[in-house]
């Protein structure tokens, strides 16, 4: 595993303008989804969420909802939230500072949100000083780890909801390359929380206002 599966405090400590998790007491918890809309994935997902009355954050890319905007409309008629994630899914440490900000707003005239989060959660401190007066950057509290094949779709719903806490943000993927994963594994996350009577909500603005 090469990356950080729960954000450690010292990440949030660098990067305090960074939104790492929802505060609050309730039992409740934020799904979200990147790198769609997907027409085979994210139509499954919208219909699982859907089962268990879920919603959830999608984080789109600008040139994905260009191509598919009857699953973009969708997503918002359910009553879900949506998320720039750039045009074309760029990485922020490997792209200079004006084509970066430049490809997050031909996302943003695709379709207007106020929440922003970076591909592969890499942006460095000039871009977060440009982009944070436009946006609220929302990174996670969990990563499923429904990206990585060395993980199986067990272990992934076993660590969801192992480690999640009141006002954790989870990231999951309506993506191709994660189905196999998400498929087996999203069901028992969201059958799990059902159960033990948490809510999954989508990221709305007077949430953000106590973050």
């Amino acid at each position: 595993m090469k990356y950080i599966y729960k954000t450690r405090w010292w990440m949030k400590w660098w990067y305090p303008s960074l939104i790492w998790e929802i505060k609050t007491k309730r039992k409740e918890v934020f799904l979200t989804f990147d790198d769609g809309p997907d027409p085979e994935v994210t139509p499954w997902v919208l219909d699982q969420l859907k089962l268990y009355n879920a919603k959830a954050t999608f984080f789109c890319v600008g040139q994905n909802v260009e191509k598919h905007p009857d699953l973009y409309n969708r997503i918002l008629e359910e009553g879900h939230s949506v998320g720039n994630h750039t045009y074309n899914h760029l990485n922020g440490w490997e792209t200079n500072y004006e084509k970066y900000i430049v490809n997050v707003k031909k996302c943003g005239h695709v379709f207007g949100s106020q929440l922003f989060r970076p591909p592969h959660g890499r942006i460095n401190r000039k871009q977060i000083q440009k982009l944070k007066s436009r946006y609220k950057i929302i990174m996670w509290t969990l990563l499923s780890g429904d990206f990585d094949p060395d993980i199986s779709a067990t272990e992934c719903s076993y660590n969801t909801v192992q480690y999640t806490e009141p006002g954790s943000i989870v990231v999951f993927h309506d993506s191709k390359k994660c189905k196999d994963t998400l498929y087996k594994a999203l069901p028992k996350v969201l059958n799990h929380f059902s159960n033990t009577q948490w809510e999954l909500n989508a990221i709305k603005s007077h949430h953000l206002s106590a973050s």
